[in-house]
């Protein structure tokens, strides 16, 4: 069976979309944002597209207000149905991105970690190494876990914390699957080299 992952993070804008094209680049997967909230500018799904040609798939929602899904499905006069959320089926590993930190509402009554429990595909955490990742990163692992999620490991993003790292995998119980430094310029290639540097494919294989 080809790989299925779910990306998610601590928080918003940590560098998910940046890691998520970087695992889809290394292991020539195809990339879903199931609910994309904004589309001024470029989109995550328009990143990952400009960053790795050919492998993304459309949204399953596309919301004009940027807002967390539940409202912005409300402003703009949407109702999402999360249990018409189903992954696709591809002849290909699958990387999915949820909208920012695991407990982001994707209705009034339902968080992305629900959708990830019924999912039951191994769920990637990005983290930041800038202060307070410890304490975001281990409620991250806390909410997810206590819904039955499964966690294939912690991606951090940033600068080396040695410490930080090695405590939230210890307390966490979760393993350390890398670290993405911060690219001073995005091309396929530093992102290529970024994944190289900081990650072992052999882990996502």
């Amino acid at each position: 069976m080809k790989p299925r992952f779910v990306v998610t993070g601590t928080d918003t804008d940590i560098g998910k979309s940046v890691f998520s094209a970087a695992l889809v680049q290394a292991l020539a997967a195809k990339y879903w944002k199931p609910v994309q909230s904004g589309l001024e500018g470029e989109t995550d799904t328009g990143f990952v597209e400009r960053m790795v040609p050919g492998s993304t798939l459309p949204e399953a929602w596309r919301l004009v207000t940027p807002a967390s899904p539940h409202l912005a499905a409300e402003i703009d006069g949407v109702e999402i149905d999360p249990d018409a959320l189903t992954p696709p089926a591809v002849d290909a590993p699958l990387i999915i991105e949820g909208a920012g930190g695991a407990l982001v509402p994707v209705t009034r009554a339902v968080l992305y970690a629900d959708v990830f429990a019924r999912w039951q595909i191994p769920v990637i955490v990005c983290a930041r190494t800038a202060l307070g990742t410890i304490n975001h990163s281990l409620m991250t692992i806390e909410a997810l876990r206590s819904r039955g999620v499964p966690i294939h490991g912690v991606a951090f993003i940033g600068d080396a914390v040695p410490d930080s790292e090695a405590t939230i995998a210890a307390i966490g119980k979760v393993r350390r699957l890398g670290r993405l430094a911060r690219l001073a310029e995005l091309t396929p290639q530093t992102l290529a080299t970024g994944f190289d540097e900081g990650f072992s494919l052999s882990d996502f294989t």
